[in-house]
Formats: C-alpha cells, sequence, structure tokens
C-alpha cells in the first residue's frame, strides 16, 4: 500500500503528521524495515531525498534518534531479550548508515545524541539479555559437562573386551564397532567444543556492543555443538549396544533404537524455528519481523 501512494504521489514522502514527523522518521521510530527499505531504494529527486531523511520532529528528533528509542512499543516479536538486543543494534546502525553523519553528534530540544539516546533506553534490555545468556549458557554448560563425562567413558571403553593372545579388541572388524569408536571420539569432542563455549560466555562482557555478534555466535556455536555431541553420543550408545546384545534379540532392540531416534528429531523439530532465528538475526544485514520464537 505505501509503494502505491508513493508511485501515485511522490510528495507523500514529505507530508508531516501532528508531530511533525514524515513517512521516514516513522518508519524508523516503530522499526518498519521495509518501509524504510522502500523509500531508500525509490529514485526519489536529490533535494527530496535529502529533505526526506534529513527531517526531524517537533522536538528535534532525527530519524536515528527515533531509531535510538526503545519504549513500550516492541515492533520485534522476540521474547529473547539477546535477540532482541541484536535486532536493535543492527536497526541502529542500519538507519545510521542510511542518514549520513550529519546526525551522529545532532542534538535534539534536549539536547540529547542518538547515541546517548540508545544508551540510556536500552540499559534495561542489556541487562535482561545479559541474565538470558547467562541461564542459557549454564544450563548447557551443565549437560555438556554430563555428555562429556560419557562420552569419555564410552572412548575409553572396549565393548566385549581385547583378545588376550591378540591384544586387539574382539569386534575390532564389525561395522558397529567403528561406528562406536568414532561416535564416542566425536561425542567427546563436541561436548567440550560446547563446554568451552558456553564458559566463554559466562565469563565474557555483557555490554551492549557484545550482543551484535560475539554473544549471539557464541551462542549458536555452544547449541550446535552440544546438539551434536548429544547425536553423536546416543549413536555410540546404540553401536555399543548392537555389539554386546545376544543375536536373537538384535531385531527385537531395532525398534528402541527407532524410538530413541523419534525422540531426537522431535526435539530438534520444536527448536528449527529457535535456531532458524538465531541464524537470520546474526547473519541477516537489515531487521526483519521473523516469526514466533520458541526459546529453549
Amino acid at each position: 500500500m505505501v509503494e502505491k501512494i508513493l508511485e501515485e504521489t511522490p510528495v507523500a514522502a514529505v507530508e508531516l503528521d501532528q508531530d511533525e514527523k514524515n513517512i521516514v522518521l516513522i518508519a524508523a521510530e516503530n522499526r518498519q524495515s521495509q518501509v524504510y527499505e522502500l523509500i531508500m531504494k525509490r529514485k526519489l529527486m536529490h533535494l527530496m531525498q535529502e529533505i526526506v531523511f534529513g527531517a526531524v520532529d517537533k522536538d528535534g528528533n532525527s530519524a536515528l534518534h527515533l531509531a535510538a528509542m526503545l519504549g513500550s512499543n516492541r515492533p520485534w516479536p522476540i521474547p529473547v531479550a539477546a535477540l532482541q538486543m541484536q535486532w536493535e543494534i543492527k536497526w541502529y546502525k542500519y538507519v545510521k548508515k542510511s542518514t549520513g553523519s550529519k546526525f551522529f553528534m545532532h542534538h535534539n530540544a534536549k539536547g540529547e545524541t542518538a547515541r546517548e539516546i540508545f544508551t540510556n533506553t536500552h540499559e534495561p534490555l542489556v541487562k535482561n539479555a545479559g541474565k538470558w545468556i547467562n541461564d542459557t549458557s549454564q544450563a548447557g554448560s551443565v549437560v555438556a559437562v554430563f555428555i562429556a563425562t560419557v562420552a569419555f567413558a564410552s572412548a575409553t571403553t572396549v565393548p566385549g573386551g581385547v583378545d588376550q593372545n591378540s591384544g586387539f579388541p574382539i569386534f575390532e572388524g564389525k561395522r558397529a564397532f567403528q561406528v562406536f569408536a568414532l561416535s564416542s571420539l566425536i561425542a567427546l569432542f563436541f561436548s567440550i567444543t560446547s563446554l568451552i563455549t558456553f564458559l566463554s560466555i559466562l565469563t565474557s562482557h555483557h555490554q551492549e556492543p557484545h550482543f551484535k555478534r560475539i554473544l549471539p555466535m557464541k551462542l549458536i556455536l555452544g547449541l550446535t555443538t552440544l546438539f551434536l555431541s548429544i547425536v553423536a553420543n546416543l549413536a555410540s550408545f546404540c553401536a555399543g549396544n548392537f555389539l554386546i546384545i545376544e543375536q536373537k534379540l538384535k531385531y527385537a532392540i531395532y525398534p528402541i533404537y527407532a524410538a530413541i531416534g523419534l525422540l531426537v528429531s522431535f526435539f530438534a523439530l520444536a527448536q528449527i524455528p529457535f535456531y532458524i532465528d538465531l541464524l537470520k538475526a546474526n547473519f541477516g544485514m537489515v531487521p526483519q519481523r521473523p516469526q514466533k520464537l520458541h526459546p529453549l
């Protein structure tokens, strides 16, 4: 609808509301990224472009000032404070890049710069984001320690024992033994990697700039390696169990293996929306309105 209006009436871009805000100021304030992008991509006359993006409202707030404000309106439908903070930083940087350097140190009627407004209004969100990412990292590190302990025990255990004459494992030539040995090492590697990543999050500075890329990337790495360690550990257990179980029971145990696989699959599918939005938040240049997240 906005695109149609601008096509029919280009001067609508400079129209003001009762607060002396044009379409750019309103889009910046309400985080309407699609509208903001549309205006940026439109081939307006140079003079009109400067007027539209260089406007200030009745309080002297530029588009950058309004993008820096965090009020009661939360346009990003993200229940996770850390991702909310990441989107806010990206939105501020995006608007900052589009408005040019003249508004970096511009003061509004209250004598505030956009940077000062951003820091002051986002302080509670930074605290909430730090608490959430700490709680998530603590929970993840506990699971990682458990998986690492089990994986280490599996990696140092030989199913069926060793041949007394040759000293080699009895099941050395069996494919299930190779799966067991490899998956045990993989589980140990990924669980230790996950543990180190979560510990690095817990010991990191939880300040405003760190939520743009550093902490979210560490969170993605920690969650990814944790899930891979769980899958590898289950594969190790099933392979080891398959080796030592009696021949006549091997076919009866397949449904149990299938049930374990289904449980892991259901858990993974339930987390896919959250994981996808994590990736979008980290690698997307312009904040978009993501689907509703389901946090871990």
